[in-house]
Parts: structure tokens; C-alpha cells; sequence
């Protein structure tokens, strides 16, 4: 992802071509963040997984089977303009979960968007959200990328592409840095032949329903983005908006919500923001990992605790104009995003992986931090019921072991 709203791409290009050498260091285990680092609430730790040595600004993080998967963009321009020290390459590397380096992929080009496609056992990628962008997919099992072109080109949004979403099986990519007002937002992608075959789910002038709580809410109003950047799946344990795909206007702080993205109908909801944020995860399980990565700081963030799944966090970069440098908590109602983690640098990339033995999930009426994200029900867990009929049967046994020994006693008087 990254920033590339018109105010922020002006000026972030040339300060992202100075990056100093030796950026990052993978290395296996994790290190206790630094005093007066990143600081998270009372319950959570948070621990630094890479940071320092050859690869520089980590943006986009994913998961393919057990490992995590980052794209380093290593300074590499918006239009894929060379960095600092000439270099035209971005880094995809392969993470074991506790951040051991596993293999790594170079792409020509800045990379912006990463996403693991399961059902095919690859990664698809995007490179240079303003200009010349095209799109590569990895197989974890091959060492060179396979690089596919856009049809139509010039792309008819005359931007690049960003964030990749698999839904349904379909790709969706982001069109990012638009320079014509109507085009498209979102794009439906084919791969064959080399080539990748666009078309357009919605654009950035089309009706939606207003999502924020309020005298609007349920309103329509007609879209007028300028920067479209991240997107998700957001999953079944959301209390609002599950199975929707997301696109995050990110200039705009806005959030597209989509229902029925890759049908003839897509039903669009919009939720206006309080501060510009860049990824947003939806916690899944009451055990887990939410992974961050550091654009500024150059560092594989890992925050561990006992999470209400649900919830969902979003990555407030340094620049954005309340609370920067935060991942916050993003009430799905009002769009207010409450800080969680603070003292970051540029947080980017977030994503949240449930522990293996973790609880299954259920909605919470109360996210982590104490943010509430709206009138939603609780869910009673099963481990509740369990513990009530624990109890009764400890009674049970607790009776009849009562009138076991009063009938000894009864035969002994005899």
C-alpha cells in the first residue's frame, strides 16, 4: 500500500529515494521494542521480528499457509523512478511466523500491493501505484516471478494499480493515483498469456450509502475519490460489513465497503473515517498475532495478547492528520479510529493471524482497548455452557455421594 494521495505523493517521492543502506536485517526470533519505542495497552506485548541490514520500507504483508510474505519497496519511486542509490528493484520476502528469513523474490518496480492467492498456491503482486504499473505472481516454489502486462493500456483510470484482494476466486486490484475524475476505482482482473485483462467493479464517482452512524446514515451520496489504496476481505467475525471486499480511499479516509463485489450488482456502503489510514485487519480469534510492519522505522512488528474477535485495527501513517504513527482501533460505526499501538514510526501493512490452538471466533460488543464498535450482540462462548454444566454435575455428584453415605449409615444402625 503506502501513501499515494496527491498531497502525499509529491512529496514522499523524493524523500523515499533517500533510505539509508542496510535497512533491514531478517533474522529468526523476536526482540522486545527499545525504550520509549512502541508502546501497546496493559494485556498486549509487542516485539520487533526484522529490522536493520540490505532490505529498506516494508509495506505490504500477507500469509501463505504457515509463512508471512513482505514486500520491501528498498526505495524505489512511485512510477518506479530509481532510488538513492540507483536501485529499480522491490524485495518480497518469506517469513517463517516467528520472522526466521525463509526465501526471496525481486520485482522490478515499486511493490505496493501483495496478496496471497491460496486456491493457486502463489502471490500476486502490483507494482508503482502512480505510472507504469504492472503485475507479477510468485510461486513459493519457483525462483523467478512471472510478470504480466495490463489490457487495457494506458489503464483507464491514468494511474497505476495498489492493493490486491482475492474474492471469490476473482482478482481485485486497487486503481490508484487516478488522473481522470470518473474512472475506475476497482478493477477485476484475468490472468492469461502474460497478459492481465481489466475490468472495472465500480468507479470513483459511484453511488453509496452513507455507513456512519448518524442523521446521514442511510443516505446515498456519490462518491468522489482521489485515492484508492488498500483493500481487504473483511471476515465473518466483523460485526458489520462481514464478507463485503474493502477498498481504503485513503486521502479521502473513506472506506468502500462492497457487498456482492465480484456479481452484476455490487451494493457499495461508505464509511467516512476520522483520520487517513492505510491497511486495516479484523481480529479472528481471542488468540493471536497482529503483524505491523514499519515503513519508517524499517521493522516487522509483532503484537501478541488476548484479542476480541472482530475488531478491527487500521494502520494510521505518519503523515495522516490525527493520531499518526498509531495502529488504532476502527469503530465500524462511526468510523472513529481510537490508538492501540502509538509511538510507531509510519505503520503500513497489518495483518492478523490466529494462533493454532486459539478459541473459535465470536463477535464482541466491546473491542480490545475498550473501543466499542457499536449496538452489536455478544456472543456467549461455548466454553461458558461448558463450565455451567460442569457445575451441575459436580452438584450431581456432590448429591448422590451425600445420599450414599446416609444410607451406610442407615444399614449400620440396623
Amino acid at each position: 500500500m503506502g501513501a499515494s494521495r496527491p498531497s502525499m505523493r509529491r512529496g514522499a517521492a523524493a524523500a523515499a529515494l533517500c533510505v539509508a543502506a542496510g535497512a533491514i536485517a531478517t533474522g529468526s526470533g523476536a526482540a522486545a521494542v527499545a525504550a520509549g519505542g512502541p508502546t501497546v495497552p496493559s494485556g498486549f506485548s509487542i516485539s520487533t521480528l526484522a529490522a536493520g541490514g540490505s532490505l529498506s520500507k516494508p509495506d505490504d504483508i500477507t500469509q501463505l499457509g504457515n509463512h508471512l510474505f513482505v514486500s520491501f519497496q528498498n526505495g524505489v519511486g512511485a512510477k518506479g523512478e530509481p532510488a538513492s542509490g540507483g536501485g529499480r528493484t522491490s524485495t518480497v520476502q518469506e517469513f517463517t511466523l516467528a520472522g526466521a528469513p525463509v526465501a526471496r523474490w525481486t520485482l522490478t518496480g515499486k511493490c505496493d500491493g501483495l496478496s496471497a492467492d491460496p486456491a493457486n498456491n502463489r502471490l500476486i503482486a502490483a507494482v508503482n501505484e502512480d505510472a507504469n504499473s504492472s503485475l507479477y505472481t510468485i510461486s513459493p516454489g519457483s525462483a523467478t516471478p512471472t510478470r504480466f502486462t495490463y489490457s487495457p493500456s494506458p489503464l483507464p483510470h491514468r494511474g497505476g494499480t495498489d492493493s490486491i484482494s482475492i474474492v471469490n476466486g476473482q482478482i481485485l486490484i486497487a486503481a490508484s493515483a487516478p488522473n481522470v475524475a470518473t474512472g475506475p476505482a476497482v478493477y477485476r482482473a484475468r490472468l492469461a498469456g502474460g497478459i492481465a485483462t481489466l475490468t472495472a467493479i465500480f468507479s470513483d464517482t459511484s453511488v453509496a450509502t452513507t455507513a456512519n452512524s448518524g442523521g446521514h446514515s442511510g443516505k446515498t451520496e456519490k462518491l468522489a475519490l482521489t485515492d484508492p489504496d488498500s483493500s481487504e476481505v473483511v471476515p465473518s467475525s466483523s460485526p458489520r460489513f462481514a464478507g463485503d471486499f474493502v477498498l481504503d480511499a485513503q486521502g479521502d479516509k473513506e472506506l468502500v465497503f462492497t457487498g456482492n463485489a465480484t456479481g452484476s450488482n455490487p451494493s457499495l456502503s461508505v464509511l467516512h473515517t476520522s483520520t487517513e489510514v492505510n491497511d486495516t485487519a479484523w481480529a479472528t480469534a481471542t488468540q493471536g498475532t497482529l503483524y505491523v510492519t514499519d515503513n519508517a522505522s524499517n521493522s516487522l512488528l509483532a503484537i501478541r495478547g488476548t484479542f476480541s474477535p472482530g475488531t478491527a485495527y487500521s494502520a494510521v501513517p505518519k503523515d495522516s492528520s490525527l493520531n499518526p504513527g498509531t495502529v488504532g482501533t476502527l469503530n465500524l460505526k462511526t468510523g472513529t479510529v481510537t490508538p492501540f499501538a502509538t509511538g510507531l514510526g509510519s505503520p503500513a501493512g497489518v495483518l492478523f493471524v490466529p494462533d493454532p490452538t486459539a478459541s473459535a471466533p465470536q463477535v464482541s460488543a466491546t473491542p480490545a482497548g475498550g473501543v466499542a464498535t457499536g449496538d452489536y450482540s455478544t456472543s456467549r462462548t461455548p466454553v461458558s455452557l461448558l463450565t455451567t454444566g460442569s457445575a451441575l454435575l459436580l452438584l450431581l455428584l456432590l448429591v448422590a455421594g451425600a445420599v450414599a453415605v446416609a444410607g451406610r449409615r442407615r444399614l449400620r444402625r440396623r
